[in-house]
Order: structure tokens, then sequence, then C-alpha cells
């Protein structure tokens, strides 16, 4: 196979020669003036007719297919927004076009003026009058121009993926949609964008293991961040009274269909606000994400073409989507349910009972010794009650020791005013009532970081954060959404790594191979 990829190498690289030797640049040159594909189709077409010609267009894009038949060639021309047929006569092109239109490949880059309309079958057509090349593909594209059947091969080579499997386009315009969604929503509301350091001196916000590098000029090691929260609590003591970043964040941590080691995060904090505050600003925010790809793809904003069917069902305002083999009713309101209800009902004893909870551990092969015991009851929260949430569902009030950034409850200091939004046991949200007095701060940071190593990175107290909380931080909310989860729920797509263009990767053990469709 690796010897037949490099002989259709080597006559694509002839091919190159002799699109030269006609006197054409074969990587193009500026294009103007085109209109996308999609667009293009929704133009009115009729029998092709030298009498009454058809509407002039131009149009740019891939070779996904190719036909001949003597002085009649019929090609496929892909752009990100649909397909068409592009009908090529040796009488109605020049004569070095038609020698060029010889020597196009699959994946080969082109630009077409002509005219727009139907052959006698139905098939929208545009009978080219001129043909420009804008660049070679050098390397063969696949033969199946309905996708790609091998996984592995279709995440090392997105850009064909993307080509070739229109969901993972349609996915693509999706998420774009999802993030400008939010934004508008957020800047509705008030809220500012800022960016935060990427480079952390101390690896702080989240329960996570660090990405590690070293500043050469400084002589300092540093951290890729984990989180969000810190700098921009920061910025509330600031009088940022509501403030957002989306970003990267990196943990080193494992590969999963629901983790991978760089992920994208919303964070949001809003001054005198509270975690009710924060369930109401995502319910109303995942509900305009909904909305807006209904929209979308029912025709307000071009799709490839092929998805522009409507997703969610929009009857007396209830939005059903497809998640799986099952639906998800995302009509708000959602439901809000205690993590200690939760937790009695589905694990059977209460969430207080120490004696009762080392007990159902055992029960769950959970060795419990050495083990605190809120460590004990998250971990049989994560065994036994997650999978059952089918939600969208609000789990709030969790285990105080769980939650060191978090305000506890005035009544129930045991627990604090913490939520975690599940749908269909994956977790899509998590957030606050910040915790604003310096003194307690202090305290369950030194109690969260006792007992690590001396020279742990995560065995660091921010003694910076702190001292921002004595300068005086407003009460306040703060919410963390997962943007690759929720992509993943709003597209119906399974796996993490189909709703990131670039997933992490093993290096490739051996030189690349041949194409699998060439």
């Amino acid at each position: 196979m690796a010897d037949e990829t490099q002989d259709l190498a080597e006559v694509r690289a002839d091919k190159l020669r002799q699109i030269e030797a006609l006197g054409l640049d074969p990587w193009g040159h500026r294009f103007d003036n085109t209109t996308p594909i999609g667009t293009i189709r929704q133009k009115p077409a009729g029998p092709f007719d030298d009498a009454n010609p058809g509407l002039k267009v131009r149009a740019a894009g891939r070779v996904v297919r190719y036909r001949t038949g003597g002085k009649l060639l019929f090609l496929e021309l892909w752009d990100q927004t649909g397909r068409v047929q592009l009908m090529i006569r040796v009488n109605k092109v020049s004569e070095t076009e038609w020698k060029l239109a010889q020597l196009l490949d699959l994946g080969d880059l082109i630009g077409v003026d002509g005219e727009f309309g139907k052959t006698r079958t139905g098939e929208l057509t545009i009978q080219v009058e001129a043909l420009t090349f804008l660049a070679k593909s050098l390397e063969p594209h696949p033969k199946d121009v309905f996708g790609m059947g091998d996984i592995e091969y279709r995440l090392r080579h997105r850009y064909l993926d993307m080509i070739y499997t229109p969901d993972t386009l349609r996915r693509a315009h999706q998420r774009v949609q999802v993030i400008r969604t939010i934004r508008t929503h957020l800047d509705k509301l008030g809220y500012m964008e800022v960016e935060t350091p990427t480079l952390h001196s101390i690896a702080g916000g989240a329960a996570a293991r660090p990405f590690e590098t070293h500043h050469n000029a400084l002589d300092i090691g540093l951290y890729l961040r984990i989180a969000l929260e810190l700098p921009l609590k920061r910025l509330l003591v600031g009088g940022l009274e509501k403030v957002y970043e989306l970003g990267r964040v990196f943990r080193n941590e494992g590969i999963s269909p629901r983790h991978n080691p760089e992920f994208t995060m919303l964070e949001l904090y809003q001054a005198y606000g509270d975690y009710r505050t924060m369930m109401d600003l995502t319910e109303g925010l995942i509900v305009a994400c909904v909305d807006a790809l209904d929209v979308a793809t029912a025709g307000g904003e071009e799709l490839p073409e092929g998805h522009n069917e409507s997703r969610a069902v929009l009857i007396d305002r209830k939005r059903i989507i497809p998640f799986g083999e099952a639906t998800v009713d995302l009509t708000p309101p959602f439901q809000r349910a205690s993590y200690g209800t939760l937790f009695k009902e589905h694990v059977g004893c209460d969430m207080f009972d120490e004696t009762a909870v080392r007990a159902a551990a055992r029960a769950e092969d959970i060795n419990p010794d050495g083990k605190a015991h809120d460590v004990l009851v998250q971990e049989l929260f994560e065994d036994i009650v997650e999978e059952k949430l089918v939600g969208p569902v609000f789990v709030y009030d969790y285990p105080a020791s769980l939650c060191p950034l978090t305000k506890r409850k005035r009544s129930d200091p045991r627990v604090a005013e913490r939520f975690e939004l599940y749908v269909r046991g994956m977790e899509l949200a998590n957030a606050y009532t910040e915790l604003n007095d310096p003194s307690t701060q202090a305290a369950t940071f030194s109690q969260q970081l006792a007992g690590l190593p001396a020279d742990e990175s995560m065995a660091k107290m921010d003694h910076d954060f702190v001292r921002a909380l004595r300068h005086g931080m407003p009460p306040a909310g703060g919410l963390g959404v997962g943007i690759d989860r929720l992509v993943m729920l709003l597209t119906n797509t399974p796996s993490i790594r189909d709703v990131i263009l670039f997933p992490l990767l093993r290096p490739e053990a051996t030189k690349p191979g041949a194409n699998p469709g060439a």
C-alpha cells in the first residue's frame, strides 16, 4: 500500500510539472468575488439552454469527484458550505483550460466561472466557461467522498476528515456557533470578557496535576494553568463586577471519551451573586445555545449542505435534543436536587453517617482505610449516583471539605454552597458561592495542602490570592462550564476528541503509511 501511495504521489508530481509547462502557476493566486457553493445552490436554476443562458456564477473549492467522458468532464467541487457538480465541455473552455482539466486530481483546488443550471437529470450544475488552477494536492485523497472509516486516520488527518466526513465539519461549525452565542449572551448581561495568564507560578484554582515548564530568562519554574479561577477573582477585587474568560486549560492527566489534557473552559464571576444566581445563569446560557443551533441548522445560518435539518424539537417552547440513543429535554426549569438527598436515595444512607458510609464503601469494593470521610462520600457518589443522573439536574450543597474555594452554608457548615450540572451522567458545569473570607480561605488552603510533599507542584499556598482577598472581595457567584462537553451534548457526539479539532494523540509509531482510501 505504501508503494502504491508513493506511485500515486509521483503521478501527481508529474502532473504538477505539466501544469507548469502550460504556463500556469500550480500554487495559484488571488481569486476574488466568489460565492459560497451553499449560496449558489439556493439560486434559481433552469435547464441549460443556449438561447436562454442561466445565472453567471463564480466559485472556488476542492475537487472531490472526477469523471471523464471523452469531450465532457464531470467534477464535484466542495467548499465548507456544500458541493456542486461541474460540467466542463471541450468547446466551452479554452484549449489550455481543457488541457488543465485533464490534469486535475482529487484534492486539487480550482476556481470556476460559468453558468448555473440543471442537467437533464435535474442535477444542479455549473457549466464551466473559465477554469482557474489555485493549488495542487501532491498527496492522494481518499476515494470515498462520504467519509473515512478509520478513526485513527481521521484524527491524525483532521484536514481530510473535515472534507470527507460531513459530521466533522458540521460539529466544527456548531462549536463556533456555541461559543459565539455564549459571548453574545454574556455580553448582553453586562459581563466583560478578559484574558488572564496561561503561565502560572503556582498551580491553583483546582485539584489537578499541571504541566510544568521553565522560563529561562527568569530561571523560574512555571505551570500551564489548570483553571482560570484565581486571576478572575482578583479582578473582582479590582472592581470588574461581571467578568468572564473563555480559554484553554491544561491538566496533566488521563485521556478518555470525556477527558483531553488540553480543553476549553468558560469561567465567570458575578459580584453580589451566589450559586443560585449561577444556576439561573447556566440554565439561560444553555437554552440560548440550544436555540441558536436550532436556528442555524434550520436555515438562519448556513451550515454544510446535507445538515440543514432542525436538530431541536421546539413545540410549546420545549427543547428536546438527541443524545446517543436517547433524548435530553433542556426545557427550563432544570431539576434541582441536593447532594445529600441523592446520596441517601441511591447509596442508601445519610452522607454524614460515618459508620454507614464506610460500610457502603466496603460493599462497593472501595477500601476506606486511611481515607477521609468526605473523600469516601464522593467516591460513592461518583460510583453509584452519577450514572443515574439523567438530568439536566443541578446537584447542590456538596460536602464542605471537598470545596476549599466555596462559602459554607450558614445553616449547616458541613456543606458548601456549590452545584454541579449533570446530563446523562456527565458533568457539564460547576459553580460556587465564592469564599471571600481571607482567614477561612487561608485555613482551607492549608487543610487542602496538608500532607503533600514539599516539592509537590500543587503543595504551594497562593499567598498573593489570600492577600487580594484581604483587600476586600465582594460576595459573588462563580461558574465554570466545560465547553467541549457542552458541545458534545448539543451536537450529539459521544467522544470529546470529535468536538476538539486537534485532540492529543500518541506520536505515530512508524512513518506515515498509505492513505487507506487511495
